[in-house]
């Protein structure tokens, strides 16, 4: 078979590249050189601030000529551009057939190889144990034996592997070439090939279940309960009053979620949540109830807060509610971020403080119910219409998870501080070094979890009566949620999606298992299962990347 040319050495693509180049650099590629230019300009504090307009102007008039030269040879571009890349994709679909057929000609003599040596070393290594004059000689043989077998797999997958990426990389340098024949431009169908290709030149079955097992585990449950649920006279477990209100539990259980994945995300943990939010739902009830309250907080009261307009009342419980949740956030952050107390132990004692003292200020007697008016305002739902027989509505709490769930990403995704978070979480002593405030940063996860857990607590009292027992074991499910939606209890891996999924997941199991008409002690082993499956895998991946 004849040398292979790679494609970037083909003479008429660098004749078509050299081409485009020309037609370009007074045109297009002129108009990107000079608002850069342009953007430098404005933020240099070195040039005089009196000679800025005028340079600005001078790159305003060549930018109005570079655009006249890019619309005059626009169709010309436009043209060679298509030629270009027709040529690119006959000439690379050879080139990636040829590199193919030889790659995995070379996979099945290694794989042939493979075998044959494999069966050598052990014929030698039997040969070895077998002459062994001493039990010590023994196992020295067997041990060289194990080794010598260990070596030649890593050289195997090693030989497979370079086979693999040469294929993937004449595929790679195809789409490089027409994406610089297109000035840059991506193309859908180039990128979707590209990504499926590196998927399957990288996919390892074993691997594919240690990352989906347990959703693939889940997906199945879910398909049972479905399939059985008729059959047990439950009814009909898919439908869309049963997938609202499965939302609707997840709403405010979301705000808890999103806010232990931060902590979770700095391998420290949250078991305040349950508390924190019957500490925002009973001043929230406490706040709204339409009149006078029973309860009397610690001896004082009664309370009535309807001489107050509803607007400055809700603005009231949720500040209050936010406040009050951030406070022993931070009080719990201080002692990890400060003394570098584990969260295990600083948020049990924050718990425990919010536990004593709701009982003990309420009695542990329920604030009552809150103002019907704004209830249905915020906790109520859009009647959507009738569908197949069924009322069918939409809860208005997923609107605040959703935006919650938007703001949660934003801060994890786009901001330095959701960048830190992840260099703390995944090696703390590294980020220090690097600049990184980890006392700030830890800090900050704190306070953001308290302001969820706020919010959170707020909207909880639109759902239920709330008590100092409201919220009890809510900490487990948050934690549950992150675990299961990927977020990773060694630091610095997990997404806010996973959390936000998920949620939807466990609210979901928690629901089918009570429509099956399951019994509620037998859930917490459903869960207890889900999560000590999900924090093993989680081990495991940990492990192997170690």
């Amino acid at each position: 078979m004849a040398e292979l040319v790679a494609l970037q050495e083909n003479q008429k693509i660098k004749e078509f590249q050299q081409k485009l180049s020309e037609l370009r650099s007074d045109g297009v590629n002129k108009i990107v050189e000079i608002k850069q230019t342009a953007a430098k300009v404005k933020k240099n504090p070195m040039i005089e601030y009196d000679k800025k307009p005028q340079i600005l102007a001078d790159c305003k008039k060549q930018l109005a000529k570079a655009r006249e030269v890019a619309k005059q040879n626009a169709n010309q571009d436009k043209i060679l551009t298509k030629q270009a890349v027709a040529y690119a994709n006959s000439e690379a679909k050879e080139y990636i057939r040829q590199v193919n057929a030889a790659e995995n000609e070379k996979i099945r003599q290694e794989k042939a190889d493979y075998a044959k040596k494999i069966r050598s070393i052990k014929q030698e290594g039997k040969e070895r144990i077998n002459n062994a004059k001493s039990p010590s000689e023994k196992e020295t043989a067997r041990y060289e034996l194990k080794t010598s077998l260990f070596d030649e797999k890593n050289r195997h997958l090693g030989a497979i592997e370079r086979c693999r990426d040469a294929k993937k990389q004449a595929f790679t340098d195809h789409v490089t070439i027409n994406r610089g024949l297109r000035n840059e431009k991506s193309n859908f169908i180039e990128d979707t090939q590209l990504a499926f290709i590196n998927y399957t030149n990288s996919f390892k079955l074993s691997k594919f279940f240690l990352d989906n097992g347990l959703y693939i585990a889940i997906v199945i449950f879910f398909i049972v309960c479905i399939a059985i649920a008729p059959a047990i006279g439950a009814g009909n477990l898919l439908t869309l009053p049963n997938i609202f209100t499965i939302l609707e539990q997840s709403s405010t259980r979301m705000f808890y979620a999103l806010g232990v994945a931060g902590l979770i995300l700095l391998a420290g943990t949250d078991l305040s949540v349950g508390r924190m939010v019957a500490l925002g739902s009973v001043v929230t009830g406490l706040i709204l109830h339409p009149g006078t309250n029973i309860v009397k907080f610690f001896n004082m009261g009664p309370w009535n807060f309807t001489f107050l307009p509803m607007g400055v009342r809700l603005a009231l419980a949720l500040f209050l509610s936010v406040f009050l949740c951030t406070v022993f956030c931070a009080f719990a952050g201080v002692f990890t971020a400060k003394l570098k107390i584990h969260p295990f132990i600083s948020t049990l004692a924050s718990q425990l403080i919010i536990y004593g003292l709701l009982f003990f200020g309420t009695t542990g007697t329920p604030v009552g119910s809150i103002d019907s008016s704004v209830k249905d305002l915020i906790g109520g739902r859009w009647v959507l219409g009738v569908i197949n027989g069924e009322l069918v509505t939409l809860p208005k709490l997923i609107i605040p998870a959703i935006i919650a769930i938007v703001v949660a990403w934003f801060i994890w995704n786009k901001t330095t501080f959701g960048k830190n978070m992840y260099a703390v979480g995944g090696n703390a002593e590294a980020a220090s070094v690097s600049g990184i405030s980890v006392f700030w940063v830890t800090m900050g996860v704190f306070i953001m979890a308290g302001i969820f857990y706020g919010c959170g607590a707020f909207l909880e009292a639109f759902r239920a009566n709330a008590s100092a027992g409201t919220g009890q074991g809510y900490e487990m499910d948050a934690i549950a949620a992150c675990v299961v939606g990927g977020i990773s209890f060694n630091g610095g891996i997990g997404k806010i999606g996973g959390a936000a999924i998920g949620v939807v997941i466990f609210t979901s199991l928690t629901y089918c298992l009570t429509f099956l008409h399951i019994d509620t002690n037998l859930q917490f082993v459903f869960k207890g299962l889900i999560i000590i499956a999900a924090v093993a895998l989680d081990s495991i991946k940990y492990l192997k990347r170690k």
